[in-house]
């Protein structure tokens, strides 16, 4: 899914600030296919969450072990962050991520301010995330596997849309020849898995003791 640069000219041999290129198809699929994804995780995350609310004895499909246990989560102040269940938020903006690559497949070409609100969404989507995964790591002790699959979509989203709209131009077209928007296009891809690793290796190492005893 790298960036690749390009140049979108108009008549008049300028590029217009307000319609950059139209980006990759592969950035348009990772939206439809991570919004749907996300979407349906926060959607089940609510279902669970409600059940939960329902009767406190309930258990969660995805409290599998003394591990992944989204009971265990879902039963936190950090579940509620704004007052509401956080799944909450999945619901508003997931469809929008995936509206946004469906569009994209079917030709559409969106403004500057649209993918400048779009970066926003994104950044601070994975601003949260890495919050959630410090407070499910070090604070709750326990993951959620559905929470897993949001972070799973984040991600990406966020490396690539930022990746993109350096690449051409959305941010500044000053910014875009620099050697950091150069950088973000190129490496996309290691910084996408980079952080997977990253995520894994802090995932591993928090939980070995209860990782070990299965391997025994």
């Amino acid at each position: 899914m790298t960036v690749v640069e390009a140049t979108h000219p108009t008549t008049d041999g300028a590029r217009h600030p307000e319609a950059p290129e139209t980006p990759t198809r592969a950035l348009a699929w990772l939206l439809l296919i991570g919004g749907i994804l996300g979407a349906i995780a926060a959607g089940v995350l609510t279902a669970e969450k409600i059940a939960l609310l329902s009767d406190a004895a309930y258990v969660p499909s995805c409290s599998l072990n003394p591990v992944l246990n989204c009971g265990s989560i879902m039963r936190t102040d950090q579940a509620e962050v704004f007052g509401f269940p956080n799944p909450l938020l999945g619901l508003a903006a997931f469809p929008v991520l995936a509206a946004t690559g469906a569009g994209l497949l079917a030709g559409a070409r969106y403004r500057r301010w649209y993918w400048l609100g779009l970066q926003a969404g994104v950044t601070l989507g994975a601003v949260f995330v890495v919050w959630l995964i410090f407070q499910s790591l070090y604070r709750i002790n326990a993951l959620c596997p559905y929470c897993m699959v949001v972070w799973a979509v984040v991600i990406p989203t966020f490396w690539t849309v930022t990746a993109t709209n350096a690449a051409r131009g959305t941010f500044s077209e000053g910014f875009r020849h620099t050697r950091i928007a150069k950088s973000l296009g190129y490496y996309q891809p290691v910084l996408i898995a980079s952080t997977f690793v990253i995520l894994a290796a802090l995932i591993a190492e928090r939980f070995w003791d209860y990782w070990s005893t299965l391997l025994a």
